[in-house]
C-alpha cells in the first residue's frame, strides 16, 4: 500500500525509537524511507537593557546546525542500512518544522509521513501544540503517528 515513507527525526530518544519502528514497518511493506530533519534558522537577537549577547555568528550557527543534521540523519540511515531498507536523507533550514515536513513529503513524492508524538495532554498540549498535530491538520499526505 505505502511505498515511500517520510520519517521526520530530531535525534531525541523518542524520535530514534520511531526511526527503528518506521524501518521495521518499511521492511515489512517493501517500502523505502526518506529521513528528514528541519534545521532551525539563526535566532534574531533581541537587544535591550540587560540583554545577553550571543557570540555565535549566523555562519557558525548554520555550520553547527548542518553538522547536527548530518549526524542525526546518518544515525537514522544506518538503522535502515542495517535492515536492508532503501533510505535517503534530506534537511532544510526552516523555522516552521511542520511546514518543512509537509513540503519534504511533497517534494520527495512520499505517500506516508511516519512520525512520533510526544503525547502532551491537557494544558501543555493546548498551549504548546505539537508539530505532529500541525502536520496532521495540514497535510494531504496520510500520517501515521507512532507513540
Amino acid at each position: 500500500m505505502f511505498k515511500h515513507f517520510l520519517v521526520p527525526t530530531d535525534g531525541s530518544a523518542l524520535s530514534e525509537g520511531t526511526v527503528a519502528r518506521a524501518v521495521s514497518f518499511a521492511k515489512e511493506a517493501g517500502a523505502r524511507v526518506t529521513f528528514f530533519y528541519a534545521q532551525p534558522d539563526f535566532p534574531m537577537p533581541i537587544y535591550g537593557e540587560g540583554a545577553l549577547i550571543d557570540p555565535t555568528t549566523p555562519e557558525q550557527f548554520a555550520k553547527a546546525s548542518a553538522a547536527e543534521a548530518e549526524q542525526i540523519l546518518q544515525r537514522a540511515k544506518s538503522v535502515a542500512d542495517a535492515e536492508g531498507v532503501s533510505a535517503d536523507t534530506d534537511t532544510v533550514v526552516n523555522e516552521v518544522p511542520y511546514e518543512a515536513i509537509i513540503d519534504a513529503a511533497d517534494r520527495h513524492g512520499c505517500d506516508l509521513i511516519f512520525m512520533a508524538s510526544h503525547g502532551r495532554r491537557g494544558i501543555a498540549g493546548l498551549l504548546l501544540g505539537s508539530e505532529t498535530q500541525k502536520v496532521l491538520t495540514h497535510s494531504k499526505t496520510p500520517v501515521l503517528v507512532y507513540r
